[in-house]
């Protein structure tokens, strides 16, 4: 099976399409290698891939006929992605969150104002033009 194809049967990506692009981008790895997406791959192949700012890897236990539940993809794969990855991603999510909330749209003047303050006061000498 290709590789772009199991990673859409075990769930990795939501369309095929969305693996073949990962994979033309260098962020799949099959055994340390940059791979295309019509490569081959076959039971006890090492999967490294990057999604969502997250280095996952996997080991290929069988080959799927098509896609499958998310319940069944333990059969297909074997997930050992480390659980500090994911709690980096989650970090990350947590300090892009942490000044302005999802949804609150572009900073306001004030907003902007207090931002002006805040690089004028890191900056030596700094003379205000009026």
């Amino acid at each position: 099976m290709r590789i772009d194809k199991f990673l859409w049967c075990t769930r990795y990506f939501k369309t095929r399409n969305q693996a073949t692009t990962a994979c033309k981008k260098g962020l799949i790895k099959v055994n340390e290698q940059v791979v295309k997406p019509s490569r081959e791959i076959f039971p006890q192949d090492k999967i490294e891939l990057r999604k969502d700012q997250v280095e996952m890897s996997l080991t290929v236990l069988e080959i799927p006929a098509s896609r499958v539940s998310a319940k069944q993809t333990g059969l297909y794969r074997l997930d050992t992605t480390s659980a500090e990855a994911f709690q980096h991603r989650e970090i990350q999510l947590l300090a892009r969150e942490h000044y302005r909330k999802k949804g609150m749209g572009r900073p306001t003047k004030k907003d902007r104002r207090d931002i002006d303050e805040y690089l004028e006061e890191g900056e030596p000498n700094t003379e205000r033009e009026h």
